[in-house]
């Protein structure tokens, strides 16, 4: 746990008692504060007061004598409406804060000769599987790494700072909205796409959430963005006016623009780019391209990411450029880095292959069963169908808005698609003349893929890259991507070990 200084004998409210908001309250408590909770819901109230923590209506509480309410990023901040706490905290001219904030103002009270570096991810796509990998290079390099906010463990339930070099952190757009001070020593910005507008109040206000990503960064912080989108290069421009150090990250170079030998090989730079030497051996770069599945920086050629073989596809070279240029820049070498990259195991319901059954057949082959489960989003999924020239594709939950009319152009690699979810009947129309079944449910679309793969013969995939939030038969994706592995499962297939 971080304990969370600066709050010493005041009261604090903290609502909303998930995850994040029950490690708040403990760090709150640790730090020497009063945290007095509240939750609309029972079981959050009743874990609180089990655990000794004051509970307190804040509907009828005297709001005056709180020195700040720490609001779950569930509850909405703004849009459609802020929440009933948020209009009694600004009624007060009480402040609104998250625990991505309350994270950032105990680093901030650490010595400096013993604060650990961040390294702090955002985005629309991408970001777990850049957070987790990032993770794993630098531990892989020797660095003691914490890894945790909206991924995995809440950002104050990672250890002190005493015990770490470098937290690696993924940040929402919600937690985004909650904080002030919050400066990465590395911010990233992987990508853009329209997603949560409801609670931002349109694309303005989703894209200004992500961008207070980088707004107390001071000039010897480093910005990675994605600029495969509008949005990243609309964001370069403002980071540029501040003058602050960014790098940009593409893996759409135009084909004229690819120098045919990949690039000056790192052991000849010193003779080749004697002026880049400093800056590459400092980690500072203009430009890392992952055009192809080949990794340049500056013109120097990094890596080859066909040996790595949990990061298939043009978004994982993406996230690879991203974790390379990551490490470099907290000092981690060139060759730890990239062998790093090479022996990611991947991250679980992310392009995960879950297992494979090999024919018993003249047509040979094997059958791969691919769990994208966290592709709750078309543009996700579109990273997923781009992956393979062909696939049999699980798709449906709960669809977003657009449902899956930008994957148009991309339908001609869909074998057959099997429906699920409250969206099933919407992408059976989409889908058109594209070879389609409504399934209903995970166990019966996964027989039916396997099945139709099976008949197909030769090497095929079998991906759930769903395009829509889980909720209308799930919790969350994890689940759904734990019910397509147990139907994999279940099938008799192998389970698949990296290796």
């Amino acid at each position: 746990m971080i304990p969370v200084p600066g709050y010493e004998g005041r009261r604090v409210a903290v609502f909303g008692l998930g995850r994040s908001g029950i490690t708040a309250a403990r760090a709150l408590k640790a730090g020497g504060a009063e945290p007095v909770l509240w939750d609309d819901g029972v079981s959050g109230r009743l874990q609180a007061e089990a655990e000794g923590f004051a509970l307190e209506d804040l509907t009828v509480a005297d709001w005056s004598d709180f020195a700040a309410l720490v609001l779950s990023p569930g509850a909405p901040l703004t849009h459609p409406r802020p929440h009933w706490t948020v209009d009694k905290a600004r009624a007060a001219n009480v402040p609104v804060i998250g625990d991505i904030e309350l994270f950032a103002r105990a680093l901030a009270a650490t010595p400096a000769s013993l604060r650990p570096k961040v390294i702090a991810i955002t985005g629309t796509n991408g970001k777990s599987t850049t957070t987790a990998l990032i993770g794993w290079v630098l531990k892989q390099a020797g660095m003691k790494v914490a890894v945790g906010g909206n991924i995995g463990i809440g950002v104050l339930a990672l250890p002190p700072p005493a015990e770490v070099e470098a937290y690696v952190i993924e940040v929402s757009s919600y937690q985004l909205d909650l904080t002030t001070s919050f400066a990465p020593d590395v911010a990233i910005l992987t990508n853009i796409s329209p997603d949560h507008l409801d609670r931002h109040g349109g694309m303005e206000g989703y894209v200004a959430a992500k961008a207070r990503l980088f707004q107390a960064q001071g000039p010897q912080a480093v910005a990675l963005v994605g600029v495969d989108d509008d949005w990243g290069w609309a964001t370069v421009n403002a980071l540029n006016a501040r003058h602050l150090r960014v790098t940009t990250i593409t893996t759409r170079t135009p084909p004229e623009f690819i120098d045919p030998t990949g690039g000056v090989p790192v052991a000849d730079l010193a003779e080749r780019l004697p002026d880049q030497v400093a800056a590459f051996e400092a980690g500072r770069f203009i430009i890392v391209d992952a055009t192809g599945g080949r990794l340049v920086a500056d013109g120097v050629s990094i890596a080859d990411l066909a040996p790595a073989r949990s990061l298939p596809g043009r978004h994982n070279a993406q996230n690879a450029a991203f974790a390379w240029a990551a490490a470099r820049a907290l000092g981690v070498s060139h060759e730890a880095a990239v062998q790093g990259l090479m022996t990611f195991p991947g991250l679980a319901h992310r392009m995960e292959t879950v297992g494979q059954s090999h024919r018993q057949t003249d047509q040979g082959g094997t059958i791969k069963f691919v769990n994208d489960s966290k592709a709750t989003n078309a543009d996700a999924a579109r990273q997923a169908l781009m992956s393979y020239p062909t696939s049999f594709w699980i798709a449906g939950g709960r669809a977003k808005d657009g449902g899956i009319e930008d994957l148009r152009d991309l339908f001609p690699r869909i074998a057959r698609a099997y429906l699920i979810g409250e969206a099933a009947a919407d992408f059976a129309a989409a889908l058109g003349d594209t070879p389609h079944v409504i399934a209903g449910d995970m166990a019966t679309a996964v027989a039916l893929a396997a099945a139709d793969a099976i008949a197909a013969g030769g090497d095929q995939i079998v991906l759930l890259s769903p395009a829509c939030a889980s909720f209308d038969q799930f919790p969350d994706f994890e689940v759904r991507g734990e019910a397509f592995r147990a139907a994999v499962l279940n099938l008799g297939a192998t389970p698949f070990v990296q290796g």
